[in-house]
């Protein structure tokens, strides 16, 4: 089976299989706890920590472990409510679990604006420039999309709202932490997400790095875990499980690697002049549409040959349509034929270029079926 779906989940690494092992069954204290092996616990708790906001390239700031994306997303914008009339701004090429909050707050009476994104699938920084004004609370804009893999400028996006706003930044990371190397001080945003399953990490946790951790309220009342911010014992296990992915991966050396795979492919798929390629900058995520061929046909037809992709996140398999490609100006027809291609560095070419042909194979057949 050749797996590209790898912005949907990616396989853990065995090193931090051990972690999760060793922190469920051996060291498997309450870091609440008052006695010396909790206490153990709790100070590997903070070399976590302080493990993902080296990676992040944060100096300052802290990091709240949730339970993955969704979770943190949702702290990041419901957290950052105050009472008054403040209004927020959302891209439209969010992730559900940021996007969805947005509706919820229209639906609570919320002043709430959509960004539209430009063909290259990036935001559009114009539209941003004259939305954002004294009454801007929060602005989200994600870095790297799940969809397209298109690249946002956040330093840009930062400096947008900086200049027009005290409006809070929060950037979903989750398909650019661990893949492309960036500094989060450099870029200005005030939160960032990451999901461990995202970076060969287990399922069920992840982070939410906030600059200040008085910026948010907590939506979540307990014991006052992390910060105050996220109440309930830690899953340590899994943190343990992430700081060992995180720390395997070399994020530059990677990014070449994987560069390198989704060249091999598209140089295939381009020679044939049914497939519309979406250039974009991660070299993780590629989406591309066969003329005249259904996307979610032909995902299950590379199944049956063996072959895994996607026709889009599957946090949003169950909505007709595609809200992001749609949002870009890509034709109907086009987003009905769509795939999304996701590598991870760790593929052979040899792969790759198998599932290239397939690919090319199942649309061909398909294309003769619907003529």
């Amino acid at each position: 089976m050749i797996y590209l779906d790898n912005a949907s989940t990616t396989k853990m690494f065995e090193s931090a299989l051990r972690q999760y092992q060793k922190y469920a069954c051996q060291l498997f204290y309450n870091p609440s706890a008052f006695y010396r092996p909790a206490r153990e616990v709790k100070k590997a708790l903070d070399d976590a920590r302080q493990t993902l906001l080296k990676r992040l390239g944060a100096k300052q700031g802290d990091i709240i472990f949730t339970s993955g994306a969704t979770e943190s997303n949702n702290l990041a914008v419901q957290g950052s409510r105050r009472n008054g009339k403040w209004e927020y701004v959302f891209s439209m090429g969010e992730h559900p679990s940021i996007f969805n909050v947005a509706k919820e707050l229209e639906r609570q009476g919320c002043t709430v604006h959509y960004l539209p994104l430009q063909e290259n699938g990036e935001v559009d920084y114009n539209a941003l420039e004259k939305v954002v004004n004294e009454k801007t609370r929060l602005v989200c804009v994600m870095h790297i999309s799940n969809e397209t893999g298109a690249l946002n400028d956040i330093k840009k996006v930062s400096q947008i709202v900086k200049t027009k706003s005290k409006a809070l930044l929060h950037v979903d990371g989750v398909q650019a932490f661990n893949k492309i190397e960036f500094s989060i001080d450099d870029l200005g945003a005030d939160s960032y997400t990451i999901s461990a399953h995202k970076f060969h990490g287990p399922k069920g946790v992840g982070a939410l790095y906030v600059r200040n951790p008085n910026s948010l309220k907590s939506l979540v009342f307990g014991g006052g875990q992390e910060n105050d911010l996220r109440s309930g014992t830690e899953n340590v296990p899994g943190i343990m499980a992430m700081k060992e992915a995180c720390e395997q991966i070399d994020v530059a050396k990677n990014f070449e690697k994987t560069q390198r795979l989704k060249s091999a492919l598209t140089q295939i798929l381009c020679d044939d002049g049914n497939v519309k390629i979406v250039q974009s900058f991660s070299p993780y995520i590629l989406s591309i549409s066969y003329r005249g061929v259904n996307g979610e046909t032909l995902a299950r037809a590379l199944q049956d040959e063996g072959v895994l992709v996607s026709t889009g996140s599957a946090c949003s398999t169950k909505k007709a349509g595609n809200r992001i490609l749609e949002s870009m100006g890509m034709k109907k027809e086009e987003v009905v034929s769509s795939i999304r291609i996701s590598f991870n560095a760790y593929m052979s070419q040899e792969e790759v270029e198998e599932a290239g042909r397939k690919i090319l194979l199942c649309a061909g057949r398909l294309a003769t079926l619907n003529v």
